[in-house]
C-alpha cells in the first residue's frame, strides 16, 4: 500500500479501501449519423456524455452508491471521431478524498469493421461527490493504487485537486474584493 493510500485509509478507518481495479470499467458505443455535428464528425457533446456516463459508473461502483458529477476538467479532444467508429471509454478512480473522488477517462476509437488498433481520441478528469438518499455528501472508501501507473495517477490527481482548490479560492477572493470596491453589482 502506498503512503498516500495508507494516510487516506487512516482518515477513514471504518471504510476499507478499494483497489483501483475494483471499479475500473469500459463503455463502448458505435457512433451513428445521429451523433454528428455540422462538420460531419461526432459532436463533442456526445463524447462528453459517454465520458460522464463511464465516469459515473466507476464513481458509483467505487463509492458503493450514488455519486454525482461535481466538475469536469481537462477534457481534451485529440482526434476527430467519425460515423462508424467504435468508441471505447475507459475510466478508473485516480484519487479519493473524504466524500469526493477523481475519475480519469481515456477515449479510444477504432473503425467498427476493421481490425486496426484503437487510437486515443480524447481524455478527461472528472470529480464526483458521493451522495446519500437525501443528496447529502457521504464518505467514500479510499482508493488503493495497485501499480506504478496507478500511483502516478494518484499523485497527479492530488496536484489537480490542489490547483482546482487554489483557482476556486482566487476567484472567490477576487469577487469579494471587487464587491467591496463596488465594482460588481
Amino acid at each position: 500500500m502506498t503512503d498516500q493510500a495508507a494516510a487516506a485509509e487512516s482518515d477513514t478507518p471504518d471504510i476499507p479501501g478499494r483497489p483501483t481495479s475494483a471499479s475500473r470499467t469500459t463503455l463502448s458505443h458505435i457512433m451513428t449519423q445521429a451523433d454528428t455535428n455540422l462538420l460531419g464528425t461526432v459532436h463533442g457533446g456526445v463524447i462528453m456524455k459517454l465520458v460522464d456516463d463511464a465516469a459515473g459508473a466507476v464513481a458509483g461502483r467505487h463509492s458503493g452508491g450514488p455519486a454525482v458529477t461535481a466538475s469536469m476538467d481537462e477534457m481534451a479532444f485529440l482526434e476527430p471521431v467519425r460515423v462508424g467508429d467504435l468508441v471505447h471509454v475507459k475510466a478508473q478512480v485516480n484519487w479519493t478524498g473524504r466524500t469526493s473522488m477523481e475519475v480519469g477517462v481515456r477515449v479510444l476509437a477504432e473503425r467498427w469493421n476493421e481490425s486496426t488498433p484503437a487510437t486515443q481520441v480524447g481524455s478527461a478528469y472528472l470529480v464526483f461527490a458521493a451522495v446519500d438518499a437525501d443528496g447529502k455528501p457521504r464518505r467514500v472508501p479510499p482508493v488503493l493504487p495497485e501499480t506504478e501507473k496507478d500511483e502516478r495517477r494518484y499523485q497527479e490527481a492530488q496536484i489537480r485537486r490542489t490547483h482546482r482548490l487554489a483557482r476556486r479560492r482566487a476567484i472567490v477572493e477576487l469577487r469579494e474584493k471587487r464587491a467591496a470596491e463596488g465594482l460588481d453589482d
